[in-house]
């Protein structure tokens, strides 16, 4: 998903066929003359077979991999310059009060005939520091310098997050969550034509340098040169880009250039990574585009230190004040010089900082980015505007509005709270929660909250504990059915939270609630306890929740966390029991309850991503419907993954249960392959869904409410496709799905129940 939005446009590298000759002396390799591109029938009659065979070999053995630990020092610069302006853009309406200051730093020395707008830079120094078996690494932020804004932290790693370090020898590129086969990869003979093309120096070492191009030139595939030492086979230097005709909005053309240096006989490491992305809006040939390059310059490698796993697995909290550096320290650290165009937008941004105009954009940028509107100088946001307005069955049009307390992205407490307005129940709703964090290293916090509201239950397995989150089932606007089986609630929680190791989260929660049809005449939730109706139900509970999430990362490290999500492919745990005790503040029932949650993103190459995430629980006790697990369910016209489209809201309720999401974006890697249609740029989308579960006769009998409850003893599933990426030019944020239901066809909670066997679900999503 993009995080934000970009100006951008194209960029053109040309990859001339050349003419040379190759000896080769050791390892059998035999002397070649190559002409332009040379397709063998054969791999194996390809010279560059032989080479890349002794490349794979010394994959897994080269470079960091051959010491028990190491340690070095990453400066990182990322700057963004917009291109190919005229007089004509710098006279724009959007620019006027910040004309003088912005077009004063334009720059046409880098690129004849043309004006470059200097945007934006960020400089950031690490050390790293890692082992590899078992596989660890620690990253400290040592300094960061932004231009312009004053939140370091959470623009610089908005920015950063755009890139990765690329390990050339992984089979799979990651741009941008796009899989690219790597050059290195070893079924790189299967997407690319290798041409063995000359033998240089690089550092110092001779190499040969291999050409590789896409077999398929509308693949969605890298081209470039590969330089692969003669005497160790390691990869020494590469230099690749994105094939012309790649399928990804708002960008043109992805270009990186890797170096590699060997400081003894045996080990190969990286030294420098440098990345040029060429956004565009449109795909006009004269459109202005924003060229977003980051270098990073590795140094002062030390191996086999004896470092230990307390030191890799100590949490470091980069305070701002902290990684704040003057001129002079940058001045000796930076392992690059910043051009005269760089050092342009520390002056720029340093001018606009004072400028009226510049402010109010800023904070326009912030309340869309965040969705609260800042009340003066009161430290009080309102919002969240993006929850404003719903609409269900029981309250009608729903409108609601809130605050928060907010003093700065770092805050160690804060306070929310909202209140809302059903026109139809003609009923009012509120909730708050108030939390404080003690400590930043090991995120000890406290917190409590109470609601009293309307809620959609039984559309998440594993549910949040917390007060401030609302389904989408219940405040949604399109529905595909009848929101009718809501549930009023009234419900207390106190809790406490620690991560004790890095982004291994402990959680523990008391919570009280009542609940109760919200109209009974529609849905009720009645049971039996000993022999009595009851039409209400008291529960209190204390939850115990492990949340693992190995290798995520924050930009901000306050009470509340801003995560960097937009290249993140890294899993999910929970591990959650829940004791409910009988007695306590009139609590109903006493019970045991156990999940687990597993959720995967997976890059499979160019094939595409994969979303799977499975669940598993089991309640060990006879439970009332509003206590028990209900298979999750979307009776809404909006995409929603982790539930059942052609599900209704109870129709399967489960002691047991295990439930299996599978969805599969291939990035047009089918639609590109058939002529016409590959000029939409549309891309295909697969999914299946399954759920299986068992239920008691207890809960059975103990219902007394107007549904007939039952488990999928015999695995439900759907299946079915979609159509993404469809809109005009780079602007393409619609997705269509088609849903089948694949058995219990016939199946009803009620007699006026329709089972829907086939759906069409629509949403909008902002994709590279």
């Amino acid at each position: 998903m993009l995080d934000k939005k970009f100006i951008l446009t194209f960029f053109l590298i040309l990859i001339n066929g050349l003419l040379f000759s190759q000896n080769e002396k050791e390892n059998q390799i035999e002397d070649v003359v190559i002409k332009g591109v040379k397709k063998y029938k054969n791999k194996k009659e390809n010279p560059a077979y032989a080479i890349m065979q002794q490349v794979w070999k010394k994959k897994k053995s080269n470079g960091l991999l051959l010491h028990k630990d190491y340690q070095y020092k990453t400066y990182e610069k990322i700057d963004f310059r917009l291109d190919n302006i005229d007089s004509a853009f710098t006279k724009k309406k959007a620019f006027r009060g910040m004309d003088s200051i912005i077009f004063k730093y334009n720059d046409s020395s880098e690129i004849a005939g043309k004006a470059v707008l200097p945007i934006f830079i960020t400089e950031s120094i690490f050390n790293v520091y890692g082992k590899n078996n078992p596989k660890k690494e620690r990253k400290d932020l040592v300094a960061t310098r932004l231009s312009g804004l004053k939140n370091n932290q959470i623009v610089s790693k908005t920015i950063q997050n755009m890139y990765q370090d690329i390990n050339i020898y992984d089979n799979t590129i990651n741009y941008l969550n796009i899989g690219f086969v790597s050059p290195v990869s070893t079924d790189g003979f299967g997407i690319f034509d290798y041409n063995i093309t000359d033998t240089i120096e690089v550092n110092t070492v001779r190499s040969y340098e291999i050409r590789f191009t896409p077999k398929n030139p509308d693949a969605l595939a890298l081209k470039g040169r590969l330089y692969i030492s003669m005497d160790k086979y390691n990869v020494m230097k590469v230099e690749m880009e994105t094939n012309k005709k790649i399928n990804i909005n708002f960008v043109k053309n992805i270009a990186t250039d890797l170096e590699f240096d060997n400081p003894d006989d045996s080990t190969f490491i990286p030294i420098r990574n440098e990345t040029t992305l060429q956004l565009v809006l449109n795909d006009k040939e004269k459109a202005k585009y924003v060229l977003a390059k980051r270098v990073a310059n590795y140094s002062d490698y030390q191996f086999d230190k004896g470092l230990t796993d307390e030191f890799l697995n100590k949490i470091v909290v980069p305070e701002d004040e902290m990684v704040a550096k003057d001129e002079e320290y940058w001045q000796t650290n930076r392992t690059e010089a910043l051009t005269t165009s760089q050092q342009n937008i520390y002056k720029m941004y340093d001018e606009l900082e004072h400028n009226p105009k510049y402010k109010k954009v800023v904070k326009i940028i912030e309340i869309g980015n965040s969705g609260y509107i800042p009340l003066g100088k009161s430290g009080i946001d309102f919002g969240n505007i993006f929850q404003s307005f719903g609409y269900n069955d029981i309250e009608g049009t729903r409108l609601r509005a809130g605050f928060r307390t907010y003093r700065g992205k770092n805050d160690m407490w804060r306070i929310q709270a909202y209140t809302a307005y059903g026109f139809r129940d003609q009923k009012w709703k509120f909730g708050g929660e108030a939390k404080y964090m003690f400590n930043k290293t090991d995120r000890f916090q406290i917190g409590a909250g109470f609601r009293k509201d309307v809620l959609q239950l039984g559309v998440q397995l594993t549910t949040d504990e917390g007060i401030m989150t609302r389904s989408f089932a219940s405040s949604s606007v399109l529905n595909s059915g009848e929101t009718t089986s809501m549930s009023s609630v009234k419900q207390s929680n106190i809790y406490t939270s620690i991560e004790p190791w890095k982004n291994i989260q402990l959680r523990f929660d008391a919570t009280q609630q009542s609940i109760q049809s919200a109209d009974s005449n529609l849905f009720n939730i009645n049971y039996y306890r000993n022999g009595v109706l009851r039409t209400d139900l008291n529960d209190t509970r204390f939850t115990a929740t492990i949340i693992a999430r190995p290798g995520i990362k924050f930009s901000t490290y306050g009470v509340d966390r801003y995560e960097m999500t937009a290249l993140a492919n890294n899993p999910t745990l929970i591990l959650k029991y829940t004791k409910g005790v009988g007695g306590v503040f009139n609590s109903d029932f006493n019970y045991n309850k156990l999940q687990f949650y597993y959720y995967q993103p997976v890059i499979l190459g160019n094939w595409g991503r994969l979303f799977a995430n499975v669940e598993a629980g089991k309640n060990f006790d006879a439970l009332p419907l509003a206590l028990q697990n209900v298979m999750p369910a979307n009776q809404s016209y909006g995409l929603v993954r982790g539930v059942f489209s052609l599900m209704n809201y109870y129709e399967f309720v489960a002691d047991s249960y295990a439930v299996l999401f599978l969805e599969h974006h291939f990035n047009g890697k089918i639609l590109s392959q058939i002529p016409l249609i590959k000029k939409l740029k549309l891309r295909e989308v697969a999914f299946f869904r399954s759920g299986v579960g068992s239920l008691r006769q207890e809960s059975i009998t103990m219902n007394a409410g107007n549904m007939n409850l039952s488990a999928p003893d015999k695995p439900y599933y759907e299946y079915g496709f979609g159509i993404e990426n469809i809109g005009w030019g780079n602007f393409r944020l619609l997705r269509v799905d088609f849903n089948w239901r694949g058995n219990y066809l016939n199946h009803k909670t009620t007699a006026n129940t329709d089972v829907r066997k086939f759906g069409i679900q629509f949403g909008f999503q902002m994709n590279f």
